[in-house]
Parts: structure tokens; sequence; C-alpha cells
């Protein structure tokens, strides 16, 4: 059934491709690479929250062979007295979330669960995974901190971007800095040059295991999926390589694959929402599965309570304001129907079972989490993305055949994968946008949004797309629109015109950045919209204006804000008096020393 899936991210194994170092930085973006290769895929709080693992928790016992992780599941709160009845029935407590009510457990015995589950006040036990937990996970390495190749790339757009109007909205807004995005994945590369200027090291943190090890760089990419998706999300609007969906929020590392089998299990992604719920990010975006099930059955004792731990700390993230954002999964499948899975238990030997829709894909499937569908260039869906009526929420691009997303790589690098994996980014991007010009948006707000606000987009001739051009199977609610959620329209309403290109705005200068107007007949409007991205870190040197092509000035900042940085505004103008053809310029002129900047983007609209 699952075929075409090496393993547990939810990228494209078949249309994957990666760059080797010289191609990474020679080819330009969307181009013929090398001959693709199959990518194996891997499918701190306050103690006052109680979150992160119980700093009274006995310490775990030195690893030995055949060693078992569990979750142990009792009421939120005060979780001691089931923690001693772990010590006391042949485990140790590895790291305990008292806010859920969630112990991760560890034990050499084949008794531990059927005992703890007999044990007053614990509601769950469940073994996390088939396999034995690695030694490493009692002294875990640091993930290697890769040399890092400079890039003679420049940014140019892209077809994926371009789909969605990221490019359009980026003349609006590119995001706000205080808002923070959790990439739930294999790491990511924080020296990488598109993803440095946007790295948040303060709340990065490596949840492998179950537990958070927060030491410098614990959170760094232990293969290079996680790397790619942080790019897609927010790869800095810097000239160089890539531009992310929203290049001006942050972007915080989370790893939660293990190192070698790049497997994520219950407790990593447990860790991995609580983290993100303390630490106040807005959106996590969440390219895998919980492994080693393809789908968790409430009707095996083991998976049951791996469905309630981890629905657990998802609800808590929410509560917190985070909204997740997950991938669909690559296999072509209706989750609508399900009938049968032969991929799990991945950590061991896989066999076939029969299966029902009780059986859930986790996260994706989860209360309240974004699933998100991919889609090739153009709006079609990608031929691998799973499906489902009253499943998929949201359609991205993914990336198809030879349309990949082309994004980050690990060590300065670039290259093209394709999957949903690619594709929830896009949604994560989007939905970060939405939080930046909507601040006080809570989780429900921002997926009210991301529904409100994509493209419909109707079923082709396949039978099985069911639903409604509104809303069905293949695209969700339909493809996600950058532009829309930074309160752009599309098409804008009447004739729009922008320029993306950078002019650098040096001391006591002034620079010019033009657009040709033509097509439009008559006058300028009495509501002429002035778009205005300027990046700069003393807004209060400067004068901004818009000259008509007849050499009219209207002024629309005069040396106002102070000390504060960049001017993300649309201005309104009456230039009711101008005829709309012709050359409009946007003036900047710096008026002292010590800050500079550059005009990122500007636009008209009639």
């Amino acid at each position: 059934m699952f075929s075409h899936i090496s393993s547990r991210l939810r990228l494209s194994a078949v249309a994957a491709a990666t760059l080797g170092s010289a191609l990474a930085l020679a080819a330009p973006v969307g181009a013929a690479h090398a001959a693709p290769t199959t990518i194996p895929e891997p499918s701190s709080a306050s103690a006052a929250t109680t979150a992160t693992t119980t700093a009274s928790a006995p310490a775990p016992a030195a690893w030995a062979a055949g060693t078992r992780a569990y979750l142990v599941i009792t009421a939120p709160g005060d979780t001691t007295a089931v923690r001693t009845a772990v010590a006391n029935n042949g485990g140790s407590v590895f790291a305990s979330y008292d806010a859920i009510g969630v112990i991760v457990a560890h034990s050499t015995s084949a008794n531990f669960a059927s005992t703890m589950r007999a044990v007053s006040g614990v509601q769950q036990v469940g073994a996390t995974r088939t396999s034995d937990i690695p030694a490493d996970a009692y002294n875990p390495a640091l993930p290697a901190n890769p040399a890092q190749s400079a890039t003679t790339l420049n940014e140019s757009n892209r077809w994926d971007m371009t789909q969605i109007k990221a490019d359009k909205a980026w003349a609006v807004t590119t995001g706000s800095a205080t808002v923070k995005v959790g990439i739930l994945d294999t790491g990511v590369d924080d020296q990488h040059q598109d993803i440095a200027p946007n790295f948040n090291a303060a709340d990065s943190v490596s949840c492998a295991y179950g537990k958070a090890d927060t030491r410098a760089g614990a959170w760094r990419d232990v293969g290079t999926h996680g790397t790619h998706v942080a790019g897609t999300v927010a790869a800095a609007k810097n000239g160089k390589g890539v531009i992310g969906v929203a290049p001006g929020v942050k972007i915080s590392s989370v790893r939660i694959a293990e190192p070698t089998s790049s497997l994520f299990f219950a407790e990593n992604t447990i860790c991995g929402f609580m983290w993100a719920g303390d630490h106040g990010f807005k959106v996590t975006n969440n390219s895998y599965y919980t492994d080693p099930w393809q789908f968790n059955c409430p009707d095996n004792v083991d998976q049951a309570a791996i469905i309630e731990g981890v629905n657990r700390a998802q609800a808590y993230a929410e509560g917190k304001g985070s909204l997740q954002i997950a991938a669909a999964g690559n296999s072509n499948y209706d989750l609508a129907n399900k009938t049968t899975d032969s991929e799990s238990p991945n950590d061991s030997t896989p066999v076939t079972r029969t299966i029902t829709n009780a059986c859930i894909d986790i996260p994706t499937e989860l209360p309240g989490v974004v699933t998100v569908a991919a889609m090739g260039n153009g709006n079609v869906k990608a031929s691998y993305s799973n499906f489902g009526n009253g499943v998929i929420d949201i359609a991205a691009p993914g990336g198809d055949g030879t349309s990949g997303v082309y994004s980050t790589l690990p060590g300065g690098k670039y290259g093209s994968k394709s999957g949903t994996s690619m594709a929830s980014p896009h949604v994560a991007g989007v939905a970060a946008l939405l939080a930046s010009v909507n601040p006080t948006y809570t989780p429900a707000d921002i997926r009210a949004a991301l529904a409100s606000q994509a493209n419909d987009t109707a079923c082709p001739s396949d039978s099985r797309c069911t639903g409604t051009t509104v809303k069905n199977g293949f695209f969700g609610e339909g493809q996600t629109d950058a532009l829309k959620a930074v309160g752009g329209s599309t098409p804008p309403p009447g004739a729009y015109f922008e320029n993306l290109t950078d002019v650098a705005i040096s001391d006591n200068t002034t620079v010019e950045s033009p657009i040709t107007v033509s097509g439009v007949s008559g006058n300028a409007p009495a509501t002429l919209k002035v778009g205005v991205d300027i990046k700069h870190t003393y807004i209060g040197d400067l004068k901004v204006d818009l000259v008509a092509p007849d050499g009219t000035v209207y002024t629309l900042h005069n040396r106002s804000g102070g000390s504060a940085d960049n001017i993300l505004q649309t201005y309104t103008v009456n230039a009711s008096s101008e005829v709309a053809n012709g050359t409009w310029k946007l003036r900047v002129n710096d008026n002292a020393n010590a800050d500079t900047g550059r005009i990122d983007a500007w636009n008209l609209t009639f």
C-alpha cells in the first residue's frame, strides 16, 4: 500500500533530489539537477509550568540492552505517586510532563506495562516502540555542525511562491520578528546563510528520546529534511539563494528525529509540542508521522496510549497559543476510507493489518491540527499526496515530477524535494503571516482564516475526489493564499504593478525605485494604493515620496517614527489629477548618519 514511501518523513522519495556541493551552488532555481537520488526519510520551559522534565524525577538508570520506552498516563497535575510507582515496578522515569499527566518511563522488564496498568491512578500505559531505546539516549551525541559553502545564487521567483502569491505578499509584509515558528523535524542548520538571519537559538532544542536537550547545537540537522522545511517557511529575504513564505518571522528548531534511525517516536513529539506551548511558538510545522505506527488504533492498548499522550500535548500547545500544521502523507491514500496498513511497525518488522477510520495518522489527524495535502505546479493534486474528504483541510505546493520545491540544505547548500513535507511549510508560512498582521489571533482564528482565505479548487475528473468546489477530499478548503493572508486580494482590485528589486539606502543619500504603468486608461484614482516595504534601522531618518510621471511629489512619510525599524505600510494617495500611464517612482531620502537600509519592494494598485 505504501510502497513508494521509503520511511517516515512526508517527502516523496521518487521525486526527491538533492544536490552535490558544486551543483547546489551553481544550478539555477527550478533547473534540472543531477540525477535524483532516493532520500531516506524519517516518516525550555520554566519549572513553574512543569511542562518539561520534572525536577524531582529520579534520574534514569544507566542504559542496558533491552530497554524499552513507555508512556504512563495519569491525571494532569502532581504525578509524584505514579512516578514513584514506576520506580517501584522495575522502571525509571526518563521525563515527566506533569501539566498533561504524561510520564516517559524506561524499563527492561517485559511485564512493566501490564504491572503499571494495575497501579491506582494510572489511566493508560503503552509502549512507544517495538525496538530498544538506543544507548545514545543516555548520553546524546551532538549533531555535526557542517562546514558552510557560500552561494553565488541570487534570489529569483520560484513557481511555488508565485503559485500561492507569496511574492506579492512580501510587498505588503514579510512577517513580524515577534512571530515564532517551530520546525519540529530532523533539526535545522542554523549556520546556513539563508537561515541564520531568522534563527532563534534561544528557543531551539532537541527533543529526541522525549526529553529536552538544551545544549547549544543539539537542535542541528541529523539529515537534510528539517533544513529544507525551515527554508520554505522563513529563508531570509537577503539577496541570497531563496526566500521563504514569511521571511521576516523567527524560526526555532525542535529536533524530534533520533540520529541514525531518523525516527520520530511519540515521546519525542510530546516533548516537541510541550516545548512549543511553553516557548510561545505561534505556529509549528510537522512534516512527519509519529513512529513506529503509520496509523495508531484505539483498540490496541499501546497505540491508544500514544493517541492520548500526543493528543494531550497538542491540546496543551494549542491552549498556550500554538497552532500545529501537519503534512498529510505521500501514499496517494484515501485517509477517509482506511482499510489496511502494511508499513507498521517500521522500527522492527512491518506486518499487514486491517484497519478502520478509527485508526489515525498522528499528528496530522489529531483534533485541531491543520492537515495539508500537496499540489504540483498548477492547480493539480500531486500524484503521491494522500487525500480524504473531511480529513484534508488545505492544500499547498509540494512539488511533483520535474517541479520540485527548491529550498535550503545543510552546509549553505540548496536543492529540490517533493512531498507533503514540502506543502506543509508553505501553509505554516502563511499562518505566520496571518499571525504577523493579526497579533491577537488565537490558533482557532488562524485556522479559520487559513480556511476562509484559501482559493477554492474544484475536483478534477477523478472519482476519488469527493465533495464540492468549496471543500473536497483532494484540496480541502482550497489552495493557501499568502496575499489574502496579509490583507491583499487575489487578483488585486484594479491594475496592480510592483517592483521587487532591492535598492540600497546609504547615509545622506536620495534613491529612487521606478514602476512603469501601462494599459490603464485615464487618470489614477483618488484612492491610489501605495504599498511600501522599506528595511531601515532608524525610520526617523527617512523622507519617503511618491513621484508621479509628471514629477508631482506626494509625501508618504516625513521623518516620523524615531528609532523604529522598517516601514511596512500601504498608503492611500489622491492622485486623480495624474495620468495613470507612465513611470512612477518611490523616492527615499536619508537625512542622517549611522543607519542605512534598502527599499525591499513597493507596489501600486489602481
